[in-house]
């Protein structure tokens, strides 16, 4: 196979236990950028010596998910691009598949291959149709550079969650095309990036906190203030019920899952920015 006019950029967050599998994956004669979410120099050094197709970025903090892509888009140079999550590994043929794909809708904006996990039996489907989509998940995306030149990538105000959707939203919006590849490959364990308990329950919080900011961000963006107040009620009425359940019950775990659920949602009626991280 020649190689493909594509770069690989990979947001990272402390995900040094799992993004070896995912580089290892990856042909070395294409170009690799991480954007790690920490200042972690040693975390730099080791994967740069060890891929020679690697480069690198430290953005000096947890910058989240949209942020961080928009960065490494930055430094691309080719005229494709995969957007990968490190928790994902490549098959021999996804990108030759994806090349293929190239033949069959030039006027693409984003490639997305069906969801692959360690659950679902992987089976070589000969249908080579390209379905047409609203949105796809951010997993695993290849875009077409030139298709995003009027449109922006990643909405910044949202740090975890939606960006996606909502990239994909502005894309339809102004005619753009997204597919599902049914031949394109890529296999997302969709885990947890450490071993570390406290770690994950940190985790865990800013992913319910995160999750009922953005809900409410998005559909105030494109369906007003109200609309949104009232497809995020239900949630808000359930986290406040659960809150005070769990509380009495003295389960911390829960209580503090919902407590978090209940902040994100009064944070982002208040108009307040994005601002939880996980405290790791």
């Amino acid at each position: 196979m020649s190689t493909l006019d594509i770069t690989i950029v990979i947001t990272s967050f402390k995900s040094d236990k799992i993004i070896r599998d995912c580089l290892r994956s990856i042909n070395r004669k294409y170009r690799v950028i991480i954007v790690e979410n920490s200042n972690n120099v040693e975390f730099k050094n080791n994967l740069e010596s060890e891929f020679d197709n690697v480069e690198c970025i430290l953005t000096g903090e947890n910058l989240g998910y949209g942020k961080s892509n928009n960065i490494g888009i930055k430094n691309v140079k080719t005229k494709y691009l995969l957007i990968l999550n490190p928790d994902c590994t490549l098959y021999e043929s996804t990108l030759e598949n994806f090349n293929k794909c190239l033949s069959k809708a030039s006027d693409f904006a984003i490639i997305a291959p069906h969801t692959q996990t360690e659950e679902k039996k992987i089976i070589d489907l000969q249908d080579t149709s390209l379905i047409s989509v609203e949105n796809v998940k951010g997993f695993a995306m290849f875009f077409k550079l030139s298709e995003f030149k009027d449109i922006g990538f990643f909405d910044e105000r949202f740090f975890m969650y939606f960006e996606d959707i909502d990239l994909c939203k502005r894309l339809t919006n102004a005619g753009k095309k997204i597919y599902l590849a049914r031949t394109i490959k890529i296999l997302h364990e969709g885990g947890q990036y450490d071993d570390d308990e406290i770690k994950k329950k940190e985790i865990e919080l800013s992913r319910n906190w995160h999750w009922m900011w953005s809900t409410f961000n998005y559909h105030k963006k494109y369906k007003g203030f109200f609309i949104s107040f009232l497809i995020v009620l239900p949630k808000l009425i359930t986290a406040t019920f659960k809150f005070l359940i769990y509380s009495l019950l003295l389960k911390k775990e829960k209580r503090n899952i919902y407590f978090q659920r209940f902040s994100g949602v009064i944070n982002a009626i208040k108009g307040k920015r994005s601002w939880y991280r996980p405290k790791v």
